[in-house]
């Protein structure tokens, strides 16, 4: 898909969906072959918004950065793995030049040249404050220490489930500290419902489908983060196992409906599983919607 009008190759580096990290390494390599039969000279874009905290902690062997010739630039948020609050995001450059020019604002009405490359130029400077500090206080191996019992918790919860014989981890070992799940079995209940159930017990575990080509497949998402002990990890267990023995006592009320309409169109061709399981996410998810609907909110 690179052309001459390419302007770069953005590799993400810890999926939103699986926390899995893409081959920027392969990716480069590729690059370079496609470089040097072209004479172009095409750059990669790293976004690392939730691995640029995590890889160079627990997976230093892992090339996405700076080591590979054609990343020109990286971000990273602070407020994910950085440890800070909402609102502060970084982007670094291999060399000055790799920033052009023309995309930075000169302002000298407070006296002196000031350069800006951003968005919203007025705003506020305590999460800038705040990375500062966790970075002073924790240094490489407090962020080290931190990375890797993210980790280890994100272990626990998916040997848990694993254990519970009902479930497909669909997340990467390495990766973002996450675990992304699906039912083995979704014939009567979804991933929405034991969703809408976990709230009960004051979790809330995002359930959606996959991106296009895969939208048949429906998970559920828990990100591990540094407040997230083993003792929440282990109880997240028990509240889950708790869901699935709840709901098996319900009926199946969206495959039942489904089943029912299907025998009122004889005659019309079979579903495939496929089709099937799409069929159920979404009138599932009208379900949700539409029970949301009904509660009051108060702000």
């Amino acid at each position: 898909m690179v052309d001459e009008n390419t302007i770069c190759v953005a590799a993400i580096l810890g999926s939103t969906l699986n926390g899995e990290f893409e081959d920027v390494k392969r990716l480069n390599d590729l690059l370079v072959e496609k470089n040097n039969e072209t004479g172009w000279d095409t750059p990669i874009h790293v976004d690392a918004a939730s691995g640029g905290f995590i890889a160079p902690f627990i997976y230093p062997e892992i090339e996405w950065d700076f080591r590979l010739p054609l990343v020109k630039s990286i971000n990273v948020s602070g407020h994910k793995y950085g440890l800070v609050y909402a609102g502060i995001g970084w982007v670094i450059w291999r060399n000055k030049e790799d920033l052009p020019e023309e995309l930075i604002f000169h302002i000298n009405y407070l006296g002196a040249d000031q350069p800006t490359f951003t968005l919203n130029f007025s705003k506020g400077s305590s999460q800038v404050i705040a990375q500062y500090y966790q970075l002073i206080r924790l240094g490489y191996e407090g962020y080290k220490n931190v990375m890797e019992n993210c980790e280890e918790n994100a272990r626990v919860l998916r040997e848990g489930l694993e254990k519970t014989g009902k479930f497909n981890i669909v997340s990467k070992e390495i990766g973002v500290p996450l675990v992304a799940f699906s039912l083995k079995d979704n014939s009567r209940h979804n991933e929405f419902e034991i969703s809408d159930h976990l709230r009960r017990f004051g979790w809330i575990v995002p359930a959606y489908t996959m991106p296009p080509n895969a939208e048949h497949m429906t998970v559920l998402r828990v990100v591990i983060r540094e407040d997230f002990s083993r003792t929440l990890a282990e109880r997240l267990v028990n509240d889950i196992v708790k869901v699935l023995n709840d709901i098996d006592a319900l009926p199946a009320r969206v495959s039942a409906k489904l089943a029912a309409a299907t025998e009122e169109r004889e005659g019309v061709q079979k579903k495939t599983a496929m089709e099937v399981q799409l069929e159920i996410t979404n009138i599932w998810k009208k379900f949700v919607a539409d029970k949301k609907k009904t509660k009051n909110v108060i702000c």
